[in-house]
């Protein structure tokens, strides 16, 4: 579906490098398909010849005759780029945002009646071509549209469809599930560095036991608690261990840290509406 696309990115930042280096590491698609731009025209050429694909004078450029049009800005600035691009993109171009909280209506709104969008949600894992990704339709976004944005997002990570008025969930998740992951294994890197390991050993083992626990988790399909269960022994070290998370409340704070990164999405979207 996506060989022969000419394919836009609006924006060149560590989400489009991950797509586009994505993209072409499936060979799906070919660097002479893909044009960028960005605000900063010395990024755009910076990033283009890094990355071996075509740059653009300016959005306007960018979009004209994409097949596909990849909206890959913050949502702060997603009005502004509209404003530019939203009447230059081809009527029967289709458009994917991963932009956090910005509506596919919104979007819509500036662009040629019908036009078919895509809202993502892809998260930082697309840079090891591990993200988790959720899709959800536009107004007139088709099944075929869907596929094609699931082709694309399947080369960086896993991907998943989903009602868009999910998506401030999903970005209170996964789109911002990394920086709590993140902060947990730097925390386990101190605690190892208090008991006694160097703090680069303590980190690899930390990164090492998140990863392949999550693949255990993906690969047997079980649910979370009864893996837990199977590495808890009676009177272990492991249950020690669990006693204090919960004592400390880590499960309480993590759906608090979801609930709020969740509300913040729709607080962005909002935004932009209210402008």
């Amino acid at each position: 579906m996506l060989q022969g696309k000419r394919f836009a990115f609006v924006g060149a930042g560590n989400m489009a490098e991950a797509l586009v280096r994505g993209l072409l590491a499936s060979g799906s698609v070919a660097a002479h398909d893909i044009t960028i731009s960005n605000r900063r025209r010395e990024k755009t050429d910076r990033n283009a010849e890094r990355w071996g694909v075509r740059p653009a004078a300016d959005n306007v450029a960018c979009v004209r005759d994409a097949d596909i049009v990849m909206l890959c800005v913050k949502p702060q600035v997603m009005r502004a780029v509209l404003e530019q691009v939203g009447r230059e993109i081809r009527p029967d171009a289709l458009v994917i945002s991963v932009a956090a909280g910005v509506s596919a209506q919104s979007i819509e709104a500036h662009m040629a009646p019908g036009q078919r969008v895509v809202r993502s949600m892809p998260n930082t894992g697309a840079i090891v071509r591990q993200s988790a990704t959720a899709i959800a339709p536009g107004t007139s976004a088709t099944e075929h549209d869907l596929a094609v944005a699931r082709e694309i997002f399947d080369q960086v990570g896993r991907t998943v469809t989903v009602e868009e008025h999910h998506l401030d969930a999903v970005t209170g998740l996964s789109g911002s599930g990394p920086a709590y992951i993140f902060l947990i294994i730097d925390a386990l890197a101190d605690a190892s560095v208090k008991v006694g390991l160097s703090r680069d050993i303590g980190l690899e083992l930390a990164a090492q036991t998140v990863l392949g626990s999550a693949q255990v988790l993906l690969q047997t399909g079980e649910h979370p608690g009864r893996l837990k269960d199977q590495v808890t022994s009676p009177g272990g070290t492991a249950i020690a261990g669990l006693h204090t998370l919960e004592a400390g409340g880590l499960r309480t704070t993590l759906i608090n840290a979801v609930e709020n990164a969740t509300r913040r999405s729709r607080e962005l979207g909002e935004a932009m509406n209210k402008k």
